[in-house]
């Protein structure tokens, strides 16, 4: 192909360099050691500080809808969103971001982390993503550990994105990428498990089942993730996007989204 007919490359694929997930994927086979595993399920955890607990991330609106109303439609809700959007959202951003931050690249990481904000559907999907990561980048400064990073990260514009700051927090974990994504992506499903209960509403063994079944299906969407392209990162779950613009104005709600 000529210089002339080259694709334009995007800027997240301009801003990375070339192996831009090597460092990330550098140990994938080997095991993880008990305090990797402890620190990752500490950060993927709904009882995390970061007010994950207070969104349904539209699940609320499509109960209000009579799209779902038992285990079997959330289950399936839940997996599509999954596969939809995190799975070529949030997870790919995820990994790039932790290769970004291993490797110093801040340049990338403010790239990302614009992609991010900029491709959040509705203005309380953004909202969310905003402050579960200042919340995070707070909870980080409270540690109290020396690290330049946490600058960087408190610095990003318009504000710290959840996969952003949760790449950072599970950087020096020792943890291969693979690790972290499906941990980030099983604290979605409790945390998404745990709105089903109340907005459906669901009880404990439903939400268990379908827990399980997210659990089946999220090496799945990691696996995917990790090998999506920049050029194939999308964020387009039109029902979800319009669901989440109606919950803004929904009448009553127990959930910011």
């Amino acid at each position: 192909m000529s210089a002339a007919r080259r694709p334009r490359r995007t800027p997240l694929e301009r801003a990375a360099r070339p192996g831009a997930l090597a460092a990330s994927r550098a140990g994938e086979n080997k095991p993880l050691s008990p305090a990797s595993l402890l620190q990752l399920m500490r950060l993927a955890s709904p009882s995390l500080p970061v007010g994950g607990f207070s969104y349904s991330e539209g699940l609320e609106s499509a109960v209000d809808a009579s799209l779902v109303g038992d285990e079997a439609s959330a289950q399936r809700w839940l997996a599509d969103q999954l596969l939809l959007g995190l799975a070529r959202a949030d997870l790919p951003i995820l990994a790039r971001a932790l290769a970004a931050w291993r490797r110093g690249d801040v340049a990338h990481v403010d790239a990302l982390n614009r992609w991010f904000a900029t491709t959040r559907e509705t203005g309380e999907l953004l909202r969310q993503a905003e402050q579960m990561g200042r919340s995070l980048a707070l909870w980080l400064r409270h540690r109290g550990e020396a690290d330049e990073r946490l600058a960087r990260l408190e610095a990003l514009q318009p504000a710290p994105t959840w996969p952003i700051a949760f790449a950072l927090a599970a950087a020096d974990s020792g943890a291969s990428a693979r690790d972290i994504l499906v941990t980030f992506a099983g604290g979605w499903a409790e945390n998404m498990a745990q709105a089903a209960i109340k907005a459906v509403p669901l009880g404990q063994a439903a939400a268990q089942r379908i827990l399980a079944a997210l659990a089946a299906e999220i090496p799945t969407a990691v696996d995917a993730a990790l090998r999506l392209a920049s050029a194939d990162m999308q964020a387009f779950t039109p029902m979800l996007a319009i669901l989440s613009a109606r919950h803004e104005e929904q009448y009553s709600r127990l959930f910011r989204s």
